[in-house]
This record gives structure tokens, C-alpha cells and sequence, in this order.
């Protein structure tokens, strides 16, 4: 168990720093998603929700019981709330557990600062079970929110389904007389065909029936593209700098590992992407330039750039100076289960099964674009993915 004097001192510092902790964790969060403040916490009563939580967090790590948080009503509605707050703003559940990876990180490392700062001397035990509850604390509240969140969400589907359904019965009511219309009228042609008539009325009708059914085919075009865009709870508008920053600091232990630098142009490309896949395709794309970095050059490096082409594509490059990809193995690489290196004698020590870049190619293509590759063994290689261009206004 925690000692009394650590973790109270912990709790009382974190209890009386517990804005400007709402404060840093905000700042964080707006570096990954550059949107205005307003738009993640509209109103004041809801901009106490973290500074709230960051309360009953600090109140946690002085109780021994492990299900403290968890029976406070009022702070888990909290939490249920902000969940409700992020359904209606259309985040995704990827936002959302973001957001709180984020408090943790703040709060973790808020009490390692303070170890530094009040030069507090508790037993490793009793520090690694002070973060312990640092974690536990804010996995319950991240569990309350979420389950909100994907319960509105799952209620939306199911709204969905039912609106479906009754178009589709719709659309179907629709169809069935303008087709019959056409069937019939296809059936008189050919038989004033056979008797050498031309029947300038049912022209007229079959043009008419068409016409209807090609406008209502339009219609339902348009509806589709609404539904695909407004009502899809993955895609947020992003600064694509910040989503490559934040790949990069998850693979920050393995680069230094390796000597590898990872370089994130800061350029102002923004999209309207499924954040979950494009950082996924980062990872993918910078462990692996990591792993077959070049060990016989003396700077090795990654980086990754962006920008916006004039033919409604978005261009993201992420080009290393490694062993390069041989030749043969080009058309093959985004093949599942495939490892382009295993004859060279420079990255026989690299494990892997070879899923990294079909994951990579899977998660663009989910994107709408795609990926492709220019390499040349000795001098490194370049991935660029291309991507739809959908501004972050919505353009």
C-alpha cells in the first residue's frame, strides 16, 4: 500500500495544480487535433468536466480501495457526459481514448516531476503503485465515457438501419412502377415492330419512365454521399504534421535505438482523414524504414513531408536513407506475408513476419487513395501515399 505523507502530498499537489494540468492536457490535445477550443468544449460548465476529473483522480490516490472512483455517481456521470458531449460533436471512439492516453501521460508525469521537485524518497514500490493508480483512476473514467459513447453511437447505427430499411422499401415502391411502365412498353414496340408500326406514344412513355428512374438515381446518389461523409464518426479534419509527430514519439525509443532520426516536416497540410488508419500507416511506414536503416552511413534518417497537389490529391512522402528494397521484390512488397530483405546480410537480424506494409496499403486504400514506392538498393526509399484532398472546412 501507498504510504500516507507520499501519497497524500501527491494527491494535495495535484489537487491544487489541477487547472493548469486541464490546461496542459488541453494543449496537448489541440496539437494533435488543430481545431478551435470552442468546438471540443463549447460551453464553460463543460470546460470543468477534466479539471473535475483531475479532482476525483487526486482524491483516488488516497483511498486503499480499488473501487473508490468507480462507485462516485456523480463523477462517472461526469464522464458518461463528456462521452454524450463527443457523440453530438461526431469524434470518434479513436478521439476519445485519445484524449484520455493524453490525461494519463499528463498526470504520470506530473507526479514524476513532483518526485523531482519535493525530492521525496519513496520505495519504487511505492512510486510504481502510486502511477498504478494513476492509470486505474483514469481507465475507469476513460471506461465510463466510452461506454456512453459507443451506446449513442450503437443507437445511431440502429437509427440508421431502421431509416435504411424504409428507404429501401421506398425506393423499391418507386421503381416498381416505372420498370413495369418500361417492360410493358418494350413489349409493344416489338410487336408494332413485327407489324412494320412505329408507336410514337409509347416512345414517349418509355422516355418519360426513364427519365424518372435516372432522377431518382440521382437523388439516391446524393443521399449516399451524405450519409458517407456527415454521419461517419472515423473522419476528422487533422493537421497531417501532427498525426506523423505523434507516430514518431511512439517510435521515438526505437529510432535512438538505432541512431535513426525521424524528421516530420512542419507543413500546414490539413484533411478530412480516418485518424486511426493514418497513424497506423505511419507507424507501419516509420518502424520499418527504422529497421532497415543503412548501419554502414553515419546519419541515418527518416522524414516524413506533405502537401497539396492542384489535382485534388493530397501528397504525404515518407522517404528514409536505408538498404533500399531490391528490385524484384518492388511489385511484391505490399503482398501479405512478404520480406523483401532476406537475402541481404545487413538486416538478417530484423524480425517480422511481413505484414507491415499491407496493413500500410489496406489502411490508405480504406482512405480512399493509394500507395506506391521508388527505391534503389544502397540509397533508400520513398513511400507516398495519395490521398483525397477533402479540406478541413469540409471543401
Amino acid at each position: 500500500m501507498i504510504t500516507t505523507d507520499f501519497g497524500d502530498a501527491i494527491a494535495m499537489r495535484m489537487r491544487s495544480e489541477h487547472r493548469a494540468l486541464a490546461a496542459r492536457w488541453f494543449e496537448r490535445l489541440l496539437d494533435i487535433l488543430p481545431v478551435d477550443a470552442r468546438d471540443i468544449f463549447p460551453t464553460n460548465s463543460l470546460l470543468d468536466h477534466i479539471p473535475s476529473l483531475i479532482l476525483e483522480i487526486s482524491e483516488y490516490l488516497r483511498q486503499p480501495e480499488g473501487e473508490a472512483i468507480a462507485s462516485n455517481t456523480v463523477i462517472i456521470e461526469k464522464a458518461g457526459e463528456l462521452g454524450a458531449l463527443r457523440h453530438e460533436q461526431q469524434a470518434s471512439l479513436h478521439q476519445v481514448l485519445r484524449e484520455y492516453q493524453i490525461l494519463g501521460n499528463v498526470l504520470v508525469t506530473f507526479v514524476l516531476e513532483e518526485l523531482e521537485r519535493g525530492g521525496m524518497t519513496p520505495s519504487p514500490a511505492e512510486a510504481i503503485q502510486l502511477v498504478a493508480r494513476v492509470h486505474q483512476a483514469v481507465g475507469v473514467l476513460s471506461q465510463a465515457t466510452v461506454e456512453v459513447f459507443v451506446g449513442l453511437y450503437t443507437r445511431t447505427i440502429a437509427d440508421q438501419a431502421t431509416r435504411l430499411d424504409e428507404f429501401n422499401r421506398m425506393a423499391a415502391h418507386e421503381w416498381r412502377q416505372p420498370l413495369g411502365a418500361l417492360q410493358f412498353g418494350v413489349r409493344l414496340l416489338r410487336e408494332g415492330q413485327a407489324a412494320g408500326v412505329r408507336d410514337e406514344r409509347t416512345l414517349t412513355v418509355l422516355e418519360r419512365n426513364v427519365q424518372f428512374l435516372v432522377e431518382l438515381t440521382r437523388k439516391v446518389e446524393s443521399i449516399a454521399r451524405v450519409r458517407s461523409t456527415g454521419d461517419n464518426a472515423v473522419l476528422q479534419a487533422v493537421s497531417i504534421a501532427a498525426v506523423a509527430q505523434e507516430a514518431a514519439r511512439q517510435l521515438r525509443e526505437m529510432a535512438d535505438a538505432r541512431g535513426v532520426e525521424v524528421r516530420v516536416a512542419d507543413t500546414p497540410a490539413t484533411a478530412v482523414v480516418d485518424v486511426g488508419r493514418l497513424e497506423l500507416a505511419f507507424v507501419n511506414l516509420v518502424s520499418n524504414a527504422i529497421k532497415y536503416s543503412d548501419p554502414a552511413k553515419t546519419e541515418r534518417y527518416v522524414q516524413i513531408a506533405a502537401d497539396a497537389s492542384e489535382d485534388n490529391w493530397l501528397h504525404i512522402r515518407v522517404a528514409d536513407n536505408g538498404v533500399g528494397i531490391p528490385r524484384a521484390s518492388l511489385s511484391k512488397i505490399f503482398d501479405r506475408f512478404t520480406r523483401a530483405h532476406t537475402a541481404n546480410p545487413a538486416t538478417t537480424q530484423v524480425g517480422g513476419i511481413g505484414l507491415g506494409l499491407s496493413i500500410v496499403e489496406d489502411c490508405v486504400r480504406a482512405m480512399g487513395g493509394f500507395i506506391v514506392v521508388e527505391s534503389e538498393e544502397g540509397q533508400g526509399t520513398t513511400f507516398t501515399l495519395r490521398l483525397p484532398a477533402r479540406a478541413a472546412n469540409g471543401g
